[in-house]
């Protein structure tokens, strides 16, 4: 979905690379024909701004939907114009029209938008098989014990979990139009207090004597308005009571994830802010003047960051920016820190843009001193929601030289998020993952996995029986009690009901469905 933590509602395909203004008088008869197959047609256009999609990738039917998107980002309509549904109401319309994602007039002949048309009709399957389990997930958590919390807003519409440290409990979001609401639990997961928001609330960020919470904007859906923000929270009296400050960072496109770290080595904390944004949107890094205000510096200028990571990648002293971006020219990139305030751009993975991307982790396992990526991919809200093979966890190994090589692969319909911890306390490194989209007429256990490190880049997989109560989609591992080993935290979002829900959950999660639940890790 990345609605939230975002979601491609279009397919990024044929991409607005291609849509430059064109004259007002230019008409589909005005540009000549190119000569090329649909293919080569296909390759030139799309290729230009993110990974070539094969045919195969998607059926007729599937295509029959996506074509007209990938048509409007070249100017091609059904009516002969523009039309104005598709631009949101408000500043977010503006913002794309400003942008020019959809051009008035055509970037290519008539002829040649057929061709696209004919080779990827005519080259589709009729179907595609939704992908088959070679074993069942092994069912009972291993040292995990199930706790639900006896307070819950039903129904269920969790936007961020964050384990609070110390044995503190629990802080939770919930994002209903209108009744946005940030709560605190209790360690024994009652609630101790409520703060009713403005905005959506979607990340808590917690260090020393700096509180900051992450709004998205006024709900979870796509958007390209300006109405997210990162606002301080300050303690309220002399009870450990928190209440709403200032914001720090005002006006952020649809911000879904910030990282924090000192970046120019002034002792201050910067904050890189992944601002999603939806047509539009952009990566950038705001440097903390030390007074309690940010100064904004622009990496990348395109919508679909989703995920950053703060650390130094070539050990040179300065901190470097690992990103995922989604939306199209979907990959990693990282940002080497050059000093002063300079980054340079390097790719190191290539996705294709119906992969969903949806996280990361670093992280070392096979112990050689190089951090790894691990990669999760698995949106599935937007136009193909079909169940699709290359969803899953990914782990591309580092060869020291920051070149990454796929070397594990976990199919998992839908995989949202995967916090990479070591669970068992046995000196290696397991995969705790939750999917938004998982199979659930077949495979309802899929909506959280364990992956039990067997050494080797070998994992055994493992579900519980409660998976099936929420629809995950945000997760925290963290000490929670204090006892020495890492607990798992999920929050359930049922806005969306499973399609063609033949199951019956959809009813239980908008009943009795929890707003959060913990799996507690009793190894300790």
């Amino acid at each position: 979905m990345r609605l939230l933590f975002p979601c491609c509602i279009l397919v990024y395909l044929l991409s607005s690379c291609t849509a430059k203004k064109q004259n007002d008088k230019t008409e589909l008869s005005d540009i000549p024909v190119s000569g090329l197959s649909g293919k080569e047609l296909s390759m030139a256009h799309c290729s230009r701004c993110h990974a070539f999609v094969s045919p195969e990738f998607l059926s007729k039917a599937n295509w029959q939907d996506v074509l007209p998107a990938m048509g409007h980002r070249m100017g091609i309509y059904s009516g002969g114009s523009r039309p104005d549904s598709l631009f949101d109401a408000g500043a977010s319309g503006t913002q794309v029209r400003n942008a020019n994602i959809y051009p008035e007039k055509p970037v290519l002949a008539k002829e040649d938008w057929a061709k696209i048309v004919s080779y990827y009709r005519e080259n589709a399957p009729d179907t595609i098989l939704p992908p088959l389990r070679k074993k069942p997930v092994r069912i009972g958590l291993p040292h995990f014990k199930y706790r639900e919390t006896s307070f819950s807003h039903r129904p269920s519409l969790t936007t961020l979990v964050k384990i609070l440290p110390d044995n503190r409990g629990i802080v939770f979001g919930d994002g209903k139009n209108r009744r946005n609401i940030l709560t605190f639990l209790t360690p024994d997961l009652q609630e101790k207090y409520s703060i009713p928001l403005e905005s959506t609330p979607i990340q808590f960020y917690e260090k020393s004597t700096e509180l900051y919470l992450t709004t998205v904007g006024r709900g979870v859906f796509p958007t390209d308005a300006s109405e997210g923000a990162m606002q301080r929270l300050v303690k309220s009296g002399s009870e450990p009571v928190y209440k709403l400050g200032n914001v720090a960072i005002p006006n952020l496109r649809r911000p879904v994830f910030m990282a924090y770290g000192d970046l120019n080595k002034d002792g201050f904390d910067d904050v890189v802010a992944c601002e999603f944004g939806n047509q539009t949107g952009q990566l950038a890094w705001y440097a903390s003047n030390g007074r309690g205000g940010y100064d904004r510096r622009i990496l990348r200028e395109k919508p679909g960051a989703i995920t950053a990571v703060i650390k130094d990648a070539n050990h040179d002293g300065l901190m470097d920016i690992y990103v995922l971006m989604a939306q199209g020219d979907e990959g990693v990139f990282l940002y080497e820190n050059q000093g002063e305030g300079v980054f340079q751009e390097k790719r190191l993975l290539t996705f294709l843009p119906l992969n969903g991307s949806q996280y990361i982790e670093l992280a070392d396992f096979n112990k050689d001193g190089f951090d790894d990526i691990v990669y999760v991919c698995g949106d599935n809200a937007d136009k193909t929601p079909i169940l699709k093979k290359y969803h899953g966890i990914y782990i591309f190994l580092n060869d020291g030289k920051s070149n990454f090589k796929q070397s594990y692969f976990y199919p998992l319909n839908g995989a949202y998020k995967a916090m990479v911890r070591d669970y068992d306390l046995d000196g290696d490194l397991d995969i705790a993952a939750i999917s938004f989209f998982p199979d659930y007429l077949r495979y309802p256990e899929e909506s959280f996995i364990y992956l039990k490190n067997k050494g080797n880049l070998k994992f055994d997989n493992y579900s519980f029986p409660e998976a099936q109560k929420g629809r995950w989609v945000v997760m925290d591992a963290g000490d929670m009690d204090a006892d020495g080993d890492i607990d798992l935290v999920l929050g359930s979002f049922v806005y969306f009901l499973p399609q063609g829900d033949m199951t019956g959950l959809g009813k239980k999660w908008l009943s009795d469905g929890p707003s959060v639940i913990v799996l507690e890790n009793t190894i300790r």
